[in-house]
Parts: structure tokens; C-alpha cells; sequence
């Protein structure tokens, strides 16, 4: 994540008139949601940029905006990313991690499309359909020929109709999750995982977080049209079943031993970065680079695992699920422990800790949300049961992407005005600019701008 910046963003489409200081890296750009591969044909984006259906210069749709394709193809914007990420393997840094992992052309290299395009079989592909698209609609949307194109935009399509027809329902939550979770973590398709060799060649390290990332895409209104027919978007459930479906993804492949090791080494992408990446010195005065971390039981010197989706489950776990919280936390503790013990103890730890997310990610799916929620999850996150435990960079931007994304949340229903969110938002870009760059991060600092920015939201309430 080296040389990238946290820029400021403008208004989120979803939340007009509210300020948003977010973590947006560049390698949004690079990191492109997953191929869906379904039994249908891949038709291209050309069959979904005519005038009459998403290809308008001007969102006035009567139903939805119908400039869908403009906003997929913003230049300079995160909302564009999607459209670049293949052209971006084009260019200099894309050849150059491809040339050092032995790839050839980037651009055809089976390990990069699988997520910097719709990378359909060759025998499910339309006449317009093209990899130079990069990440199309259908990557998200689902393969449209023979299946939801022809029906979803004619009386008396629904929405329930279309996803029968083949649509993919976006707008569930664990559905969502999983099918942007498949390249912005990683999947068993293929062409779908990062490796530490492909970021030792250049790649970016990978971080996402649902509910901010779903704001940076977004390229539809919550109108009343869209309420009618999807309901009432929640940006707090949308933030907590995306950390337990991250947590659920990251520890199946892990347990799976074709991608926990690589040759004789264990996968480093799955480990701490900052455990080994430090200075590293032989003199008499050592100088560690690291905190001990209260939730990671494992002996001094080992690598441990990349909690950071970990610890905000925990954390969300203690506010919105109660009962099932010391169960995920013994099951986390025992993972981390495992590490220590041993690959098969650790896989087996990997595969109990995913069964307890995916059964808190089932609960937090399906519990109805009220309004104190948010302030609760912002309280221990920042609290001093879940705060040391940022320790760690990565770890550390989830923590202050959850309470910049839940911050907005409480100013969309009303719970804080625009003002008083104005007023905390400078603890929070004090916040982000603590882990704008990695080896400049200070878990103090952090930890500091994060707990001012928490304790000035629970005097609003």
C-alpha cells in the first residue's frame, strides 16, 4: 500500500450535502469487483449503453437514472475504477509485476483477468462482448444474455422478477459482500487471489470495507421508487455483514492448504505485513516496531495472522449480537493461538472461526436495526476493551473507515445533524491522515484521533 494517499471525498450520492473524509487509495483503481460466472451469456457493456436505457448523458430516468454507463466511465473518480482496471494492466507498474511473476502481457495473463475484467469463457461470450470493458456490468449484475436482459426493463418486470430471472440481488447485503469479496479479498475462482509474491512484485495490498466502497460505486439514487422496489438501504448492516463475510472469506481460503502455503513458506498474504516489514537491526539496542496485541495468543516472533475484519466483528459482535460475541472471540483467540501450534491446528482453528462468522453474519443479516446501533458499535470499537488492538496498519484503517461509515449513517437517519458531524470530522481526517502512509504509521497517534473522534459522536447521543 506504499505511495498511496488517502483523499478527501466529495458527497456520497447516497448521503447529499454530507461531507465525506474518506481512505479512498488508489487502489480502488486496482481492485475491481469479482467476475460472477453464471450459465448465461456475457453480452458487454454496449448492450447496456443504449440512450433508452443506461447510456444517457443526463440521469433524468423515470425509473432509475439511466446515466448508469457515464458514471461506470468517470475518468478521474473513484466510480470510475471499474471501467480502468483494465487498461491499468497496461500500464507500467501492471507490466511490471507481470514481468517479474513471469506473466507475459498483463493483459492476458489469466491470474490478472479474473479481476481487472468480466473474464467470461470463451464460450459464454456475446458479439459485444469485449475484456477491454474491463470490470463490466455483468460482473457484478450477472451474465444478462438468456437470462435477466431481455425481461428486466419491460412491464411487469419487478425486482423480485428479475433477480428469479437471473439477476444478481445486490441489494442483499451477504450477496453483495460476497460477490465484491471475491476480488477485493480473494476467491477459489480463478484468477482471483493475490498472492505475497504478486505484491512483492508491485501489486498493492488489498483493503475493503462494504458500506464505503458501495458509496464510491454507487450509480443509482435512494428515491422512493427505489425504496418501493428494494427497501431502505441500512449503512450499519451493510458495514457489519461486510466485516463478517470478509472474516467468513478470509479464514475459509485459508484453511484451505493450496492457498495457505506457497511452496515451503505459509502465504504471507494472509499475515500481519507490519510484523515482518519493519527495520531490522542487530545492535545491542533493539528497537521494535510493533505493540503486543492483546487478542493475538501466539509466541513472540511469529507472524500473525491479519485480523483487522477480526477485530471489527468482534467489536460489532459485543454490540449487535451479544450472545454470540464470547463464542466469536474464544473461537478468534483460538485461531490466533493455533498459529502457533501447528498448520493442521491452524486450519482446523481457520475453519471454526469461518462457521462463527457465518453464523453471526446470518444474524446480523437478518436482525432489524435501530438507531442507537450505530452509536454502540462506535463506542467499542474506540473503547478500551477493542482499541488496543489496533496495533497493526491494516487493522487501524478499518477502524476509522467503520466510524467515518458509521458517523454518516447517524447523520442520514436524522440521530446527528450535518453540523455537529462537520465539527468531528477533523479528529477523523487527523485519523486517517495517521495511516496515509504505512511506514510512517504510529498506533498512538492513531489510537488518539480515534478516540477523541469516538468520544465527541457519544456526547451527541
Amino acid at each position: 500500500m506504499t505511495g498511496h494517499r488517502v483523499e478527501a471525498i466529495a458527497q456520497r450520492a447516497l448521503r447529499p450535502a454530507v461531507l465525506r473524509i474518506a481512505a479512498v487509495l488508489a487502489l480502488v483503481a486496482l481492485y475491481p469487483v469479482s467476475t460472477a460466472i453464471g450459465n448465461g451469456t456475457y453480452e458487454g457493456v454496449a448492450s447496456c449503453a443504449g440512450s433508452t436505457c443506461h447510456g444517457r448523458a443526463e440521469g433524468n430516468g423515470a425509473v432509475v437514472r439511466q446515466d448508469e454507463i457515464a458514471t461506470w466511465q468517470e475518468p478521474s473518480s473513484p466510480s470510475g475504477a471499474h471501467s480502468r482496471a483494465y487498461a491499468v494492466l497496461g500500464g507500467r507498474r501492471g507490466q511490471q509485476i507481470a514481468a517479474s511473476l513471469g506473466l507475459g502481457n498483463a493483459q492476458s495473463a489469466p491470474a490478472c483477468l479474473g479481476c481487472h475484467a468480466t473474464n467470461a469463457p470463451q464460450g459464454q461470450r456475446g458479439a459485444r462482448f469485449t475484456l477491454t470493458d474491463g470490470v463490466g456490468c455483468e460482473s457484478c449484475h450477472g451474465a444478462s444474455g438468456g437470462t435477466w436482459l431481455a425481461e428486466h426493463y419491460a412491464l411487469p418486470a419487478t425486482h423480485a422478477s428479475n433477480v428469479a430471472a437471473g439477476l444478481t440481488p445486490l441489494d442483499n447485503p451477504r450477496a453483495r459482500a460476497n460477490v465484491c469479496l471475491d476480488c477485493h479479498y480473494g476467491s477459489s475462482k480463478p484468477g482471483q487471489f493475490v498472492t505475497h509474491a504478486m505484491m512483492a512484485a508491485g501489486h498493492p495490498r488489498v483493503s475493503f470495507e462494504l458500506d464505503l466502497f458501495s458509496a464510491l460505486q454507487q450509480h443509482h439514487q435512494i428515491d422512493g421508487d427505489y425504496r418501493a422496489r428494494k427497501g431502505l438501504p441500512d449503512g450499519v448492516r451493510l458495514w457489519a455483514v461486510g466485516q463478517a463475510e470478509a472474516v467468513r472469506r478470509s479464514t475459509s481460503l485459508f484453511a484451505q492448504p493450496r492457498f495457505a502455503y506457497e511452496g515451503a513458506f505459509p502465504q504471507f498474504y494472509f499475515l500481519d505485513c507490519h510484523s515482518c516489514h519493519r527495520t531490522i537491526t542487530d545492535g545491542p539496542q533493539r528497537k521494535l516496531t510493533f505493540e503486543t496485541n492483546p487478542g493475538r495468543p501466539i509466541p513472540f516472533g511469529n507472524p500473525p495472522f491479519n485480523d483487522e475484519n477480526i477485530i471489527m466483528l468482534s467489536a460489532v459482535a459485543g454490540a449487535l449480537v451479544p450472545v454470540e460475541a464470547e463464542a466469536f472471540r474464544t473461537s478468534a483467540r483460538d485461531f490466533h493461538k493455533a498459529m502457533g501450534a501447528g498448520p493442521e491446528q491452524t486450519r482446523a482453528a481457520a475453519q471454526a472461526l469461518s462457521g462463527r462468522a457465518g453464523a453471526l453474519s446470518e444474524a446480523l443479516s437478518g436482525r432489524a436495526y435501530a438507531n442507537a446501533d450505530a452509536f454502540r458499535v462506535i463506542a467499542i470499537i474506540a473503547g478500551e476493551a477493542t482499541a488496543p488492538r489496533f496495533t497493526d496498519y491494516a487493522g487501524s484503517v478499518q477502524a476509522v473507515m467503520a466510524v467515518d461509515t458509521l458517523l454518516n449513517a447517524l447523520v442520514r437517519e436524522g440521530r446527528v445533524t450535518q453540523g455537529a458531524a462537520a465539527g468531528i470530522r477533523g479528529d477523523i481526517a487527523r485519523a486517517y491522515k495517521a495511516v496515509e502512509e504505512p511506514n510512517a504509521y504510529r498506533p498512538a497517534d492513531f489510537r488518539a484521533a480515534l478516540k477523541a473522534a469516538a468520544g465527541a459522536i457519544g456526547r451527541l447521543q
